[in-house]
């Protein structure tokens, strides 16, 4: 069910540049994946910590107050993540972040010997990574096929690889190629029914927007979020590591305190902005039910963030008042296939004898901001096996509504639908 129209109203007052592009104006934002709207407290949060000449550990109040500022976001993003101890810390970037966990569970496993494992669905962030750090720990490394025809990756694939002596495996939560999701929870729990002591990583990125995170549930060892990509803003990475994971040998400087993962100071604001994300959460399940307590609030508004989203991509694929769905116009295929409960806000698709690049400048041009994803080494490993050399991201967010779909959708029949 999507929101109502007086909530979806106060939900898109609360992020920035909804309706028009600060360098070109009025325009539809279908392009979440590539990087969400910033509510606009981040914004302000932001501008108010950019002005602050403290740092952190110094002896002076401000200083105190700064330390207090990173200890409430990182209680923020435990009940946001639910996470079961461990600890959050801030990193130059997403994938910066999960080549830092990998590199120190690979090194870590190195000398005992064995496998680490993932699936060809992931991101380069994680593929690259074990890939690189595999091999320089001795470890056997293997990335086994996804499904190629759902565009998504299951409990069955990994069962088949996984052996006693995985060491380290990577699961995506979410392919920002095709929008599918995967089970995290049900892969980590096969993959420690056959080696319990398997480091456990999940690159969590593109699925931080939909909501719905309950580390406590997943039964691993380090997850990886892009807050630019779940409403705060560019310039960082955040990962939580599991107290196992986080006492593994690390780069660390040298009589550090143990355990410390950060390198340098942090930028305070960050953290902060992190704590504005997980308000919005607490506002949002508030609004949609009349939960009280904090954690079970944010449930509340993963579900309903989850419900309204699949309805407009319910609406993108079959169509909206008199116009027809993606899935029923001539020429477009839809990677994944058109019913498949795996989608998460994201559409992807590819248009018979139209380059994509040409069909998202032409969407753009009708002020509707879309994405081109090439086979090249951000997307070929889901692109190649398809035999396709593009395709057109169309991504959404729960801010944006059934009009904007609408919108979308005359204008691919118009290039779609021959002339009578």
């Amino acid at each position: 069910m999507s929101f109502s129209p007086e909530l979806l109203a106060e939900v898109r007052a609360r992020f920035a540049h909804v309706e028009t592009c600060p360098f070109t104006g009025p325009r539809v934002f279908f392009e979440n994946a590539g990087g969400a709207l910033a509510l606009k407290s981040v914004a302000e949060t932001s501008a108010t910590f950019a002005a602050i000449p403290d740092n952190q550990g110094r002896a002076n109040a401000a200083a105190q107050a700064l330390v207090d500022i990173i200890a409430k976001s990182r209680a923020d993003m435990a009940t946001l993540f639910n996470a079961p101890g461990g600890q959050f810390f801030a990193g130059e970037s997403g994938t910066e972040l999960c080549f830092r966990l990998i590199s120190a569970a690979c090194l870590d496993a190195g000398p005992r010997g064995g496998r680490v494992v993932g699936s060809t669905l992931e991101h380069p962030a994680t593929r690259s990574a074990t890939r690189q750090w595999g091999e320089r720990a001795g470890l056997q490394v293997v990335h086994f096929p996804h499904d190629a025809a759902t565009g998504t990756v299951g409990v069955d694939a990994y069962r088949t690889e996984i052996t006693p002596d995985t060491r380290v495996a990577t699961i995506i939560h979410t392919s920002p190629v095709t929008g599918m999701g995967v089970d995290v929870a049900a892969i980590a729990a096969e993959i420690r029914a056959v080696a319990p002591d398997c480091f456990i990583i999940v690159d969590g990125i593109q699925h931080a927007a939909h909501g719905r995170i309950d580390l406590a549930a997943y039964g691993i060892d380090g997850y990886v979020v892009s807050p630019y990509k779940m409403f705060s803003r560019h310039g960082y990475g955040m990962a939580w590591v599991s107290d196992r994971l986080s006492a593994v040998a690390h780069n660390a400087l040298d009589g550090a305190p143990a355990g410390a993962w950060e390198l340098g100071t942090r930028d305070t604001g960050a953290y902060a902005t992190m704590s504005d994300v997980v308000a919005y959460f607490d506002w949002l399940g508030a609004e949609v039910s009349d939960e009280t307590d904090p954690r079970a609030r944010i449930e509340a508004a993963g579900a309903a963030i989850h419900a309204h989203e699949q309805a407009l991509t319910d609406a993108m694929l079959h169509g909206v008042g008199n116009r027809p769905g993606l899935a029923d116009l001539p020429g477009i295929t839809i990677l994944g296939g058109v019913e498949n409960p795996a989608r998460e806000g994201l559409v992807s698709c590819v248009v018979a004898g139209r380059p994509s690049e040409e069909v998202v400048e032409y969407l753009n041009q009708n002020g509707i901001r879309t994405h081109t994803r090439k086979a090249d080494h951000y997307s070929g490993n889901v692109l190649n096996p398809l035999g396709m050399s593009d395709c057109i991201r169309i991504s959404l967010c729960h801010y944006n509504s059934l009009d904007e779909v609408g919108r979308l959708l005359e204008l691919m029949a118009d290039l779609t639908t021959p002339a009578a």
